[in-house]
């Protein structure tokens, strides 16, 4: 019974669950409250009530029905909105999480459940050593991929015993906080530039990560691929509605995992969802340029990026080559000739220029006179119902425009077309072997897409006309600082293919111990026999064999970035006016509309376009605004909207990145670009 002074009082009671590992103790709890007491007080009054004598530090409530923290402890309960039929849960904040990494690799750690995720993915990245952890995010597996999963389960006779790298005594999991993250310019070099291994014992006097120098090498080295059997166990999306469904468990970067149905012990994967890598050094970032790698490699073996015959084997060849020769011998660490660190920071500063992070050296060679290129070309226009039409034209390329005339002598008249390439969509349409070298330009019209190719004569002319194609399309000239670092990346990827080039023999496939199946993916395993596939990767094998380990997986990353399909994520969408389905692809720069039957671009639309983008929350449709008065609006049919929406804001603040900042995140205005005001 209540004395009638304390009914008085508009006290109530509060049921509150405790989570703790003592099993002689209760773990319910009946506080008498009152409206105005604070979040705090309440924490105190168990406590108290509990009489265990242990660290509550890390503990907080969470609502269950509301699915929220209380984490404001001086807000009182009448103003979080708390009334007697709530029901709370005081619990920790850090769990154990399993973490599927890039590499395949599960790692057991303690994570924030009550952080953003934003924030939790950063503490992630810190113990394992990952700069730039904006680049990345948590993802929840597909459930065609679970359901392969618990069907090979159930097929195996052996029960499948998961090897996983435990961090759970790490600082940063435990809730305390690391040292400072020391990822300035002067930051001593914690990696081998050139193998990638450890520099001595720096790893653990300088970097904020606990890692071990052997669970480091885990993380930072590749390890023998998967048996052709395991890969076809694999999921693999066959259709663009597939790959759709590969991005519709990216977790909500502006909420906690808690609040999204995250469970203590459950597993995520962790993916670079951000296809703009800036900032690569090999002196800091053995584990992250590992990590893209992986992400890449197998990107490519289960088919989620489409790639030709000829770019498989180059693919196989970096593969085969790290996995037999240097991640699995000494030989890793014998490279320490000063020409070929100059030859990683070259090809990392190819990669910046590729995915726009590069900053211009020469800012005057930007404001002279704009280059041009006038040349012999083939055009190729596809036409229905008949051949393709091929004739020869004199081309000129300047600014953002290509004219072609019906020879040299007429250029200095009207041309019989101008092609003006700004938000085209440029796919290499390249066969080194058979001398083949022509650009697919996809050129946004009222209706759609004009589809035009155009063809060279050779490598050098193909790189030249290619490079200033792709600057074209993102609305630069040949001026740009980034145009011959383009064509020089350009000829470096055909020299990859052309393994003909190269006068040494083919070396004997029984000296590289390897099963070609594990470096391909499954489609080229049943086209070719295994003696068949091993010949021709050890051809194309003879162009990468000098490269350092550290150097390869970076050409590897680099090829990868030359693919048409490279940093496109799909989304299934019904645009508004529209009676059909259409995939949307987001990349780092555009938004695609791509027709779901043919695979064909419909419409490209840039970023450096837009001029606003919003959600409207009540019927879960994007709306944006671009320049000329377009405007588009769409709702999601494969994922949330708030999805895409995050992808767009997402990109956006990644491009306001610079190295001048020291790494320090504007953390709230990526949430102001991303979260919507939902």
């Amino acid at each position: 019974m209540i004395s009638s002074s304390e009914y008085g009082s508009h006290s109530w009671e509060l049921l509150v669950t405790v989570d703790h590992q003592h099993e002689e103790v209760q773990k319910e709890f009946l506080l008498r409250v009152t409206g105005d007491l604070h979040i705090g007080g309440v924490m105190l009054k168990l406590v108290e009530q509990i009489k265990i004598s242990q660290d509550w530090s890390d503990y907080a409530l969470w609502w269950e029905q509301k699915k929220c923290w209380l984490l404001k402890t001086h807000w009182t309960l009448d103003k979080c909105g708390v009334q007697a039929d709530a029901k709370l849960f005081f619990t920790t904040q850090h769990k154990m999480l399993r973490l599927r990494l890039p590499n395949m690799k599960t790692v057991r750690l303690k994570v924030s459940f009550s952080s953003v995720v934003f924030k939790a993915v950063s503490d992630i990245c810190k113990i394992l050593n990952i700069r730039r952890s904006e680049e990345l995010s948590l993802l929840k597996q597909s459930e065609d991929a679970l359901k392969k999963k618990k069907k090979k389960d159930k097929n195996s006779k052996e029960p499948v015993t998961e090897d996983i790298l435990n961090l759970c005594n790490s600082p940063v999991s435990s809730g305390l906080s690391g040292s400072p993250g020391l990822y300035s310019k002067t930051m001593t070099p914690i990696y081998d530039p050139l193998s990638g291994t450890p520099a001595s014992s720096t790893i653990t006097w300088f970097s904020d990560s606990p890692l071990t120098e052997q669970n480091c090498s885990i993380l930072a080295f590749s390890h023998p691929n998967c048996s052709p059997e395991a890969l076809a166990e694999m999921y693999q999306p066959r259709t663009l509605a597939d790959k759709a469904k590969l991005n519709a468990g990216w977790l909500d970067s502006s909420r906690s995992l808690m609040e999204q149905g995250v469970l203590e012990d459950d597993q995520l994967l962790l993916r670079f969802k951000y296809y703009t890598f800036f900032d690569l050094n090999p002196k800091y970032d053995a584990v992250r340029i590992n990590q893209i790698y992986e992400q890449a490699r197998w990107a490519i073996l289960l088919e989620e990026i489409d790639c030709t015959e000829e770019e498989m084997l180059i693919f196989a060849a970096l593969q085969a080559y790290h996995v037999s020769k240097l991640s699995l011998s000494s030989e890793a660490q014998d490279f320490t000739c000063e020409s070929e660190v100059d030859e990683v920071e070259a090809a990392l500063s190819n990669l910046e220029v590729t995915l726009e992070g590069g900053n211009a050296s020469n800012i005057l060679e930007d404001i002279t006179d704009i280059p041009k290129l006038a040349d012999n070309l083939r055009l190729v226009r596809p036409r229905k119902l008949s051949l393709k039409a091929i004739k020869p034209y004199w081309f000129v390329f300047k600014d953002t425009s290509v004219s072609y005339f019906k020879n040299k002598e007429s250029a200095q008249g009207e041309p019989i077309e101008k092609l003006n390439l700004k938000g085209c969509e440029v796919v290499p349409d390249v066969n080194v072997a058979a001398k083949k070298f022509g650009i697919k330009l996809l050129i946004p019209v009222a209706d759609g897409m004009n589809e035009v190719y155009l063809r060279c004569e050779n490598e050098n002319q193909y790189a030249r006309w290619m490079a200033a194609c792709i600057l074209a399309s993102k609305g630069k000239t040949m001026a740009d600082s980034s145009y011959h670092p383009e064509v020089h990346k350009i000829l470096s990827f055909l020299k990859m293919k052309n393994w003909t080039m190269s006068p040494q023999a083919v070396s004997d496939p029984e000296s590289i111990d390897m099963k070609p199946e594990c470096f391909v993916s499954l489609r080229y395993t049943k086209k070719y026999k295994s003696k068949q596939l091993a010949a021709r990767i050890l051809e194309a094998h003879q162009n990468v064999s000098q490269m350092s380990l550290v150097e390869a997986k970076l050409r590897f990353i680099q090829a990868w970035q030359s693919l048409p399909e490279f940093g496109l994520s799909y989304y299934i969408v019904r645009f508004k006016g529209s009676k059909k389905d259409d995939v949307l692809g987001v990349s780092y720069n555009r938004l695609i509309r791509i027709d779901i039957a043919t695979g064909d671009p419909i419409t490209t639309w840039r970023f450096s376009n837009m001029k606003q983008w919003n959600v409207n929350w009540e019927i879960r449709q994007v709306a944006i605004e671009f320049d000329q008065n377009v405007s588009i609006a769409f709702t999601c049919l494969s994922a949330d909207c708030k999805i895409i929406h995050e992808y767009i804001g997402g990109y956006i603040f990644l491009s306001t990145r610079s190295k001048d900042q020291n790494e320090t995140l504007d953390e709230d205005l990526f949430h102001k670009l991303t979260g919507g005001q939902e």
